[in-house]
């Protein structure tokens, strides 16, 4: 596996059920409302078809580290309430399956993401950097499981005013000065050992 490619394989179990969960990732358009942490804008830019394969979407978002990601993706399948795929460009290139298994009361929620970083950022630094790169996606993806929960919760709530009393998903934080200058200085002292070590004869 090139340094700029990344396999990343998430798993999540909430209460529910497959139809409720597949529609509620499969709402694009929705996600900045209920996991604003990581998705900042999000637009359609063709609709597909009516089961929704070959629709388009434009997306602009962001993790724990101080960058963002502008991309796109096509869902290019829908089988629900069991799968959903999509093929995805811009700062990164790679495609990504969600699969949903009923397990009694809960849905077990499979997530398989391969990638190819393609942003300068990503693709220069990706050997130095691929463990907080991957860090990155992963605190990603447990805010997503965060969020998710509270929309259900949201969801399944029928007294309002009980409602009203569930938090909010959690939102995007700026990673601490002290943290970025740490990973600044672990990437540089990284660099400066790379290129001073010893050259075999």
């Amino acid at each position: 596996m090139a340094s700029n490619e990344y396999h990343f394989l998430t798993s999540w179990r909430v209460p529910g059920t497959c139809d409720e969960v597949s529609s509620i990732l499969g709402e694009a358009l929705d996600l900045p409302r209920w996991w604003p942490a990581v998705y900042l804008h999000v637009s359609e830019l063709e609709p597909g078809d009516e089961t929704g394969v070959g629709k388009v979407v434009a997306l602009y978002t962001r993790g724990w580290l101080p960058y963002r990601l502008r991309w796109q993706f096509r869902v290019t399948e829908v089988a629900r309430p069991h799968a959903l795929a999509l093929e995805a460009w811009g700062d990164f290139n790679g495609a990504g399956r969600w699969t949903f298994t009923q397990d009694g009361a809960f849905v077990d929620v499979t997530y398989d993401w391969r990638i190819r970083a393609e942003k300068p950022l990503l693709r220069r630094l990706s050997w130095l950097l691929k463990p907080a790169f991957a860090a990155n996606h992963r605190w990603a993806m447990a805010r997503g499981e965060e969020s998710l929960l509270l929309e259900l919760r949201r969801r399944h709530e029928p007294d309002a005013a009980l409602r009203a009393l569930i938090p909010p998903p959690p939102v995007a934080r700026a990673l601490p000065v002290r943290r970025i200058a740490a990973l600044v200085g672990t990437a540089a002292a990284a660099l400066v050992l790379f290129r001073h070590r010893p050259r075999r004869a």
